[in-house]
C-alpha cells in the first residue's frame, strides 16, 4: 500500500514543478532547466506509462513527438560531429517534454495556477519595464545585459520579452470576456492595455508588434463572430469590412502616437529598400534578408533529407564562402532552419504540429481554452517567420509548456469521451 502513496507524492511534486515553470520561464534559464530535470525524474519514477500513453494517443503530444523524432533521426546523417548535433537536438528537447508536462499538469488547478504564475511574472516584467523606460527606476545589475531606457527588456532579450508579453496581453483580453463583473472587466482591460502598451511603446522588438496586432485582430474577429452568432446572425461583408477598418485605424493611430514605433517601422522599411543580395549588410533587416536568401539556396540543394540536425552553420558557411556577408548559426526563421536540417518532411511535420493544434483547439473544454490555444499557434507560427522559437530556449520551452497546459488530458477528454 505504500507504493500508491509514494506515487501520489511524486505526482504532487511534479505538479508544483509545472506551476513553478510558469514563473521561471520568463525569468531564469538555470531555474527552468532545474525544474525540467526534477520533473523528468519525478514523472519517469511514477507515471512513465501515462507519459507514453499520452505521447501516442494525444494528437498534439504525438505531433510534437514526431517532429522531435525527425530531428533525432537527423543526427544520424550529415557531416556534423555527433557532439554538435546532439547539442542542437537538445535545443528541441522541449518538444519531447510535451506529453510529460501534459500528464504532470493534467488537473485544472495545476493548469490554472501555472498560467496565473506566468501572467503574474509578465505583469511584474511590464511594470519594471515601464519604470525603466520612463527613467523612474535605474537599471539594476540583475536585469538583462542589454537593458537600457530606450529598450527596457528586463529579464530576457527585447525579442523574447515582446513575444511573451504579446501573448500575455492576449490572455488578459480573453479574461475581459470571461469576467463576471464590470469591476473585473475594467481590471483586466487595464492590465491588458498595460501589457500591450509595453510592447508598442517601450520595448524594441518588431516581431512583437506583428504578433500583438495579429492576436488583437483575431480577438476582435472571434468576439464579434460569437456575438453575432448568439443573435442568430453570421459575419457578413459589412461586419468584416468594419472589423478590418477598425484594425487599420488602431494600427495607424498607434503608429502616429508612438515615436518609438514610428521610428522603428520607418527604419525597417529603409533597411529593406537598401538591401542587396550577397552584399555586406550592417543593418538587422538587411542581415535577416541575407540569411533567408542564402538559406533558400541551401534548401534547394538539400531539400529531400536536409544536411542533418546541427548541420546548418557549416552548410551556411559553405554557401557564402568568398562572399562579403555575415556568417550565422541560425537563419532566424524556424521553417527554413527545420527544412535545412531534416528536409521537406521536417517542414511538413512542423506545419502538421501547428495544424493539429489549430484543428483540435475547438474540441477543448471552454471558449477560453480554445481561443488561448489558437492564439498560441498564431504567436509561434508568426514568430517562426522571423525567428527560430523552437530552437531558442525560452520561446521553445514556453511553447511546449503552454501547449501541454492547453491540450492536457482533462481539457481533451471532456470533448473526446
Amino acid at each position: 500500500m505504500a507504493f500508491p502513496a509514494i506515487n501520489q507524492i511524486l505526482i504532487s511534486l511534479a505538479r508544483w514543478c509545472v506551476i513553478a515553470l510558469g514563473i521561471a520561464i520568463p525569468l531564469s534559464v538555470a531555474l527552468d532547466n532545474l525544474l525540467l530535470f526534477a520533473l523528468l525524474v519525478l514523472m519517469l519514477a511514477g507515471s512513465y506509462r501515462a507519459v507514453l500513453h499520452t505521447a501516442v494517443h494525444n494528437p498534439v503530444a504525438r505531433a510534437s513527438a514526431l517532429l522531435f523524432a525527425a530531428l533525432l533521426l537527423g543526427v544520424s546523417y550529415g557531416n556534423t560531429p555527433l557532439g554538435e548535433a546532439a547539442d542542437i537536438l537538445g535545443k528541441y528537447a522541449d518538444l519531447a517534454f510535451v506529453p510529460l508536462l501534459m500528464v504532470a499538469g493534467h488537473d485544472a488547478t495545476t493548469r490554472r495556477r501555472a498560467m496565473l504564475g506566468f501572467l503574474a511574472v509578465m505583469l511584474v516584467t511590464a511594470l519594471l519595464s515601464w519604470l525603466v523606460g520612463l527613467y523612474i527606476l535605474p537599471i539594476q545589475s540583475w536585469m538583462w545585459a542589454g537593458c537600457v531606457p530606450d529598450n527596457p527588456a528586463i529579464f530576457r532579450s527585447s525579442i523574447t520579452q515582446n513575444i511573451l508579453m504579446s501573448y500575455a496581453a492576449y490572455l488578459l483580453f480573453l479574461q475581459v470576456r470571461e469576467a463576471g463583473s464590470s469591476k473585473a472587466r475594467w481590471l483586466f482591460t487595464g492590465l491588458a492595455i498595460f501589457a500591450g502598451g509595453n510592447v508598442l511603446f517601450m520595448v524594441s522588438g518588431k516581431t512583437g508588434y506583428l504578433i500583438l496586432l495579429a492576436l488583437l485582430t483575431y480577438f476582435a474577429w472571434i468576439t464579434l463572430a460569437r456575438r453575432l452568432h448568439l443573435s442568430g446572425r453570421s459575419i457578413g461583408w459589412r461586419e468584416g469590412a468594419g472589423t478590418g477598418l477598425l484594425t487599420l485605424a488602431v494600427i495607424f493611430g498607434t503608429y502616429q502616437v508612438s515615436p518609438r514605433l514610428h521610428e522603428r517601422v520607418n527604419k525597417m522599411v529603409t533597411e529593406f529598400q537598401a538591401w542587396q543580395p550577397n552584399m555586406h549588410n550592417e543593418t538587422s533587416t538587411g542581415e535577416r534578408l541575407e540569411f533567408y536568401y542564402n538559406t533558400f539556396a541551401i534548401v534547394k540543394q538539400h531539400h529531400l533529407l536536409g544536411v542533418g540536425t546541427g548541420g546548418f552553420p557549416a552548410a551556411y558557411a559553405r554557401q557564402v564562402q568568398g562572399k562579403d556577408v555575415t556568417l550565422t548559426r541560425n537563419p532566424h526563421n524556424e521553417y527554413l532552419l527545420v527544412t535545412v536540417q531534416v528536409g521537406v518532411a521536417g517542414l511538413v511535420l512542423l506545419l502538421y504540429l501547428f495544424y493539429t493544434q489549430w484543428r483540435h483547439a475547438v474540441k477543448l473544454a471552454s471558449l477560453f481554452e480554445q481561443d488561448a490555444a489558437r492564439g498560441l499557434v498564431l504567436t509561434i507560427a508568426l514568430t517562426s517567420l522571423f525567428n527560430s522559437p523552437l530552437h531558442d530556449h525560452t520561446e521553445g520551452l514556453f511553447f511546449a509548456f503552454a501547449s501541454a497546459l492547453l491540450f492536457a488530458i482533462p481539457g481533451w477528454a471532456r470533448r473526446n469521451g
